[in-house]
């Protein structure tokens, strides 16, 4: 029962990186391989079987095979590649049993136990992105396309996808309901736009992978502050838009985003898992290869949008300016706020406004700061409000109303490292 649940649930699993020096057992090793490919291998499903439902189920029962066979048989040297032959035969033998299928049977089998077909003639190769692109379909509202991104090839749950576009649980699983019976009821099919279709679908596409890297980068579950493969797959599929349109000032604004954000990994938690505030954190452990990299590509992206400033490369222009402070204390406020200035005029947002009253904080002072956080509307039901204003309050020795807005944070769910972070109450800026 315990694999059953955990293969059923696998698109939701918190990355639990176990270090090198650990040792492995097959078991960890299926769930490793479940977590990290779970997307990959299902968008290489939905193209071969061209059934998502089918992709999924046919996947959940590889995993359970693995996880009962690996231990007994040992770790097979292609994971990946085990995992998708099983879930395809596992797709056919669906196929076979479902006798609603039978117009479609034949030619369904055939593609399932012949060589996988190629891919239609496209600039996009990499199955996982090409069917973000395909889920981003015009006949959806932009926010549907982006739901169905997250929680069909991110590998969301309903609760995440719900958290990561601020929405109630209850509100986005009737939204992808809605989205998939139109899907039917249309007869939209999963597959992948033409070449000229890219560009029109390439904002729900940047937002599905910042969301996926939002994910990653603060997760909403279990006990780790981070899930590093989230991470790591959005940042993968940032440089493939980047080389597929490296003319797009969004993608190279999006990736430097990425990258200067990821640059503090290894800093943004002690060896306990505590979670390490911005400015706690040992900067000779960013890593000087992204935070280089990053910069060059903000650059490239500010030229390109002289006129027409892109919010992707302003948010990495803000993140652009910690990167580059030799250590807190010299870091330019007046800059970032500016930075923030131009974004709330492209883009207002509740949360970049909540962005800028940390800056205002760190330059004019707590009390400046929580006049800012208190004027932002529509952060009720977020944490990192309540969470900020814990801190702020706490600063100005207001302690009893701190108390009271950590504990609103806390009973807003937060994941276990995060909870412990907020708890004392501290800033809600690592």
């Amino acid at each position: 029962m315990a694999q059953l649940k955990f293969a059923l649930s696998c698109q939701s699993c918190e990355d639990s990186s176990l270090t090198t020096e650990e040792p492995v057992s097959p078991a960890q090793a299926a769930e490793r391989a479940i977590r990290a490919d779970y997307s990959r291998i299902l968008a290489t499903l939905i193209r071969m079987t061209r059934d998502v439902d089918l992709a999924q189920d046919a996947l959940q029962e590889a995993a359970v095979r693995a996880l009962q066979t690996w231990p007994r048989d040992g770790v097979p040297d292609e994971p990946r590649a085990w995992l998708t032959v099983v879930a395809r035969r596992c797709a056919v033998d669906r196929i076979r049993r479902d006798k609603a299928r039978e117009g479609k049977e034949a030619e369904s089998v055939w593609l399932l136990e012949h060589e996988p077909p190629e891919p239609e003639a496209s600039v996009v190769r990499d199955d996982l992105l090409r069917l973000v692109f395909t889920c981003c379909h015009p006949s959806l509202s932009l926010d549907a396309q982006v739901a169905l991104s997250l929680r069909t090839l991110g590998g969301l749950s309903t609760g995440e996808v719900a958290r990561a576009l601020m929405v109630p649980e209850a509100t986005m699983a009737k939204r992808l309901t809605r989205a998939k019976q139109k899907i039917q009821q249309a007869h939209i099919p999963y597959r992948v736009p033409s070449d000229a279709e890219l560009p029109g679908r390439l904002p729900a596409v940047l937002s599905t992978v910042y969301l996926i890297f939002n994910e990653g980068y603060a997760a909403a579950n279990g006990e780790d502050a981070m899930r590093a493969n989230l991470v790591d797959e959005s940042i993968r599929l940032g440089r493939l838009l980047h080389r597929l349109m490296p003319d797009e000032a969004s993608i190279s604004g999006l990736l430097s985003l990425m990258l200067l954000q990821d640059s503090r990994r290894a800093a943004r938690v002690d060896r306990d898992g505590a979670v390490v505030l911005l400015a706690d954190q040992d900067r000779g452990l960013w890593r000087e290869d992204l935070i280089r990299e990053g910069v060059e590509l903000v650059g490239e992206a500010l030229r390109r949008t002289p006129e027409v400033p892109d919010p992707y490369a302003m948010q990495a222009a803000i993140a652009a300016c910690h990167a580059i402070a030799a250590d807190y204390a010299s870091t330019d406020w007046d800059a970032i706020i500016s930075w923030y200035d131009v974004l709330l005029r492209i883009q207002d947002s509740p949360t970049a406004r909540l962005g800028r009253a940390g800056a205002i904080t760190e330059r004019d002072g707590p009390q400046a700061g929580l006049v800012e956080v208190d004027a932002i509307a529509g952060l009720d039901g977020y944490p990192w409000w309540h969470a900020s204003r814990a801190e702020l309050l706490m600063r100005l020795g207001r302690l009893d109303e701190a108390q009271a807005a950590s504990q609103q944070a806390l009973s807003l769910g937060l994941n276990q490292a995060h909870a412990r972070f907020v708890g004392r109450p501290r800033a809600a800026s690592a």
